[in-house]
């Protein structure tokens, strides 16, 4: 029996959840029975669109909280005896560092009751994608899923090129040399450059770190080798080692 759809949205099969505010319990949507007598369940929980730690924007107000959402979902599998397993449907191009740590820790702390989580890519499960991915026993894509991306990026921007065209300047007032590091109104100075490279090489190491642990048919040096940021294929990911298997979804039920 596939048991509880533990997603987000309001299209079916999905459901409106709002984990915040509390004005609606979750609720479970019965996908599929194999029979009448069926008891056991497979829920399966979306987790679609940018990974991050605050509420998704809609044009009508605040929409969902990704890691609330999941960490609800979570919570209501975990306490339900008939729950067997979890399928984590993973669609998503990545998102921020700290919300797919915490994605990633809620999974790992969801493992301990003993019922397995595996994760189903579906069109892209890159970057904090594959992050997650990564806590999951099992991972499964797609034939034509896109995944990798391991690493980490920090965009800034220069405009001062703008600003002297149309004859405006920028004079900050600052508490110490480096609080207006990364600002886009003055060229970027060698020594703030270093400090962005070292935060970024410290959430690097801390990527590798996870898909090292996670894959356990890797050692750190080839996942080093494997993460400079480019995407892979299935079939590449599975010869690589970064998944396990491709099947699709109701073959992996």
């Amino acid at each position: 029996m596939i048991g509880p759809t533990l997603g987000a949205g309001c299209t079916p099969p999905s459901l409106l959840i709002t984990p915040v505010s509390g004005r609606r319990a979750l609720e479970e949507t019965e996908l599929s029975r194999d029979s009448l007598f069926a008891l056991d369940k497979i829920a399966l929980i979306d987790v679609t669109g940018t990974i991050q730690n605050s509420s998704s924007f809609q044009l009508f107000g605040a929409g969902e909280h990704p890691v609330s959402v999941l960490l609800e979902q979570l919570d209501k599998a975990r306490r339900d005896p008939l729950v067997k397993a979890v399928i984590l449907r993973i669609n998503s191009p990545g998102g921020t560092v700290v919300a797919s740590e915490l994605m990633h820790d809620e999974i790992t702390h969801f493992k301990k009751s003993g019922k397995p989580v595996v994760a189903v890519m579906m069109d892209v499960a890159a970057s904090g994608g594959y992050y997650i991915a990564c806590a999951c026993d099992e991972i499964v894509a797609q034939p034509s899923t896109v995944t990798g991306s391991i690493g980490v990026i920090m965009l800034t921007f220069d405009v001062t090129g703008t600003m002297s065209m149309i004859g405006v300047k920028s004079d900050a007032i600052t508490s110490g040399l480096h609080k207006d590091s990364g600002s886009p109104f003055r060229p970027m100075r060698p020594e703030e450059r270093q400090l962005f490279e070292n935060v970024v090489k410290d959430m690097y190491d801390r990527f590798v770190k996870v898909v090292d642990e996670g894959r356990p048919g890797l050692d750190e040096a080839k996942v080093r080798s494997l993460a400079d940021g480019r995407i892979y294929t299935a079939n590449q990911a599975v010869e690589l080692g970064l998944i396990d298997r491709i099947a699709s979804l109701r073959e992996t039920i």
